[in-house]
């Protein structure tokens, strides 16, 4: 699920449903940042974006944060490097080879520099100019987990997890942004926090989704059973509207609460403590959690593997980091969080039985995989 259908504004409005989030240096230029948000769970492949968003990534420098004990922040700085796309309303077509009417639709993102860089939408080419390349449409959605299985043992409080775990709703696709940009448009900088969001189009936007890491909102923030505070709140467009870089103080204590009780029971699946809290039952994970910014390095290289959160656990254990960070589109990076909140990486990993994608990413622009013509169809409840 990632954070596929995250909220009842998400439901309701499937077309600003941020459903997954990618940050990481090219494999074919080391010079360059590809940032990547994809939208509209279970895309169908006629699907186009809505000319009543904008569709944006932040990026902030980041800097380790003092701290007496072993912690896991980065402070961002003042400094910000917005990247704003938008579409125009879909044209009608006639296909040249059919015959038969359909839909194009044109795109554009503001570039570091200020100019505005336009495309087709699914063009494989894209387009390009200012240091930056950028691709917008139907893609086979790269996101890998055995979804019922972790349902299950939110439900079950056991793990339900087996060795041979499905994908849910296995080739189905989103609509997918792809932006490369020179890391020289961020000078000086070297560890960069990336969150993608979806907001209304207009003179006064208002934001419908952020993301950072995945599964946040629905594995860690959604399950009310366990928080006693704030059992019967859902939370999750309220944590939607926070700023991930200037986050606010009313409902600071509601997203602590719910994170503290979520967190500790997913620490005792494995019958045992690895996170011991502190006073007032705060999980030392919360904060990491609330941090929700993917932390790249932008002047290390490509890895495929093993990079996920790779920054934030070397900060935690006070070492330097040896990988690019960020999140790339072939990591298994539900193992990485599953066993982190299981057992701290103290013991076995916690396989969710999906180890790839049925159609990985590539190497080369624009990284996803093309779409599959014949998705499967979703639950009729979405």
């Amino acid at each position: 699920m990632s954070d596929h259908i995250s909220g009842p504004r998400a439901l309701s409005d499937p077309i600003a449903d941020i459903t997954d989030v990618y940050a990481f240096p090219s494999p074919e230029d080391p010079g360059r940042l590809v940032l990547v948000l994809n939208t509209l769970p279970m895309a169908k492949p006629t699907d186009l974006f809505s000319a009543g968003l904008l569709y944006r990534f932040r990026l902030r420098p980041l800097a380790p944060e003092a701290s007496e004990g072993p912690g896991w922040g980065f402070a961002p700085g003042a400094e910000e490097v917005v990247l704003d796309c938008v579409f125009d309303r879909p044209e009608h077509v006639t296909d040249p080879t059919t015959g038969r009417p359909g839909h194009a639709q044109t795109g554009s993102c503001i570039s570091p520099l200020g100019e505005r860089v336009s495309f087709r939408v699914n063009d494989e080419n894209g387009g390009a100019g200012s240091g930056m390349r950028v691709f917008a449409g139907v893609r086979w959605d790269p996101f890998i987990m055995d979804a019922r299985a972790a349902l299950a043992t939110i439900a079950t409080r056991k793990l339900a997890f087996t060795e041979s775990g499905s994908i849910f709703l296995d080739g189905k696709n989103v609509l997918s942004i792809v932006v490369e940009i020179d890391t020289g448009a961020l000078p000086g900088w070297t560890l960069v926090g990336v969150v993608a969001e979806t907001l209304t189009r207009g003179e006064f936007n208002v934001r419908i989704e952020r993301v950072g890491r995945p599964e946040v909102k629905n594995m860690m923030l959604a399950p009310k059973d366990f928080d006693q505070v704030n059992r019967d709140l859902e939370i999750r467009d309220l944590y939607n509207m926070e700023d991930v870089f200037r986050p606010g103080e009313s409902y600071a204590g509601a997203f602590r609460a719910r994170l503290d009780a979520n967190l500790a029971f997913w620490d005792g699946l494995d019958g045992k403590q690895d996170w011991p809290v502190a006073e007032g039952d705060s999980h030392p994970l919360t904060d990491l959690v609330l941090a929700d910014y993917l932390v790249v390095d932008v002047t290390k290289p490509y890895v495929e593997q093993g990079s996920f959160l790779e920054i934030e656990l070397a900060a935690r254990r006070g070492e330097p980091h040896e990988t690019s960070g960020g999140r790339t589109l072939n990591d298994d990076v539900m193992d990485t969080i599953f066993t982190l909140l299981v057992n701290a990486g103290r013991g076995p990993t916690i396989r969710d039985g999906v180890d790839a994608a049925t159609r990985p990413g590539t190497v080369t622009f624009p990284y996803l995989a093309t779409p599959n013509p014949n998705p499967p169809e979703p639950p009729e409840h979405h």
